[in-house]
């Protein structure tokens, strides 16, 4: 088995991104590209064509903004190059895992759905947990009516796993 890794080190775990989070950050970045950085040069532009650089706001600012798009943008690229897309398998999963959408109760019958999703595309109110998180780790490799406790500054609570799906569940 070939080892890309220094001596010494181990081989660097793939990072994982769902589909729609690559979308995501490649949407971002082509907005950032085609729209964003485009208008910010033009408005640079029209303000540097007004005289004296060194007092004139506009033009420090979109400087300003040019130098946090490219970081930005080159954020981005290298980013979307280290990540893998994760394709879901044709069989329905059985375990908590990378990607799944996962259906709770916890002790008072309260009941919440999460996916499982890398750091890039987290979105709480959109019920997508980072797979790092205190929750999810709680969760990995469980099974459907398997029970997970997950401990929070208020105290801990346990969630009995109801479903485990590639799908979100329907409202």
């Amino acid at each position: 088995m070939a080892n890309d890794a220094p001596e010494g080190e181990r081989p660097k775990a793939p990072h994982y991104i769902t589909a729609d989070g690559m979308k995501k950050l490649r949407d971002e970045l082509d907005h950032l590209w085609k729209v964003e950085r485009p208008r910010v040069t033009s408005e640079v532009s029209a303000a540097a064509a007004l005289g004296d650089r060194s007092e004139n706001a506009e033009y420090i600012y979109g400087k300003r903004r040019l130098r946090e798009i490219d970081r930005r943008l080159e954020f981005l690229a290298k980013r979307i190059e280290s990540l893998t897309v994760f394709h879901p398998p044709a069989r329905p999963p059985e375990k908590v895992n990378f990607g799944v959408w996962v259906t709770l109760e916890d002790e008072d019958g309260n009941v919440v759905h999460y996916q499982l999703v890398g750091p890039d595309e987290f979105d709480v109110d959109a019920g997508k947990i980072s797979v790092a998180s205190p929750v999810a780790r709680a969760l990995l490799g469980k099974e459907v009516d398997d029970e997970a406790t997950v401990q929070r500054p208020r105290g801990s609570v346990t969630f009995t796993i109801t479903a485990i799906s590639y799908q979100p569940p329907r409202p």
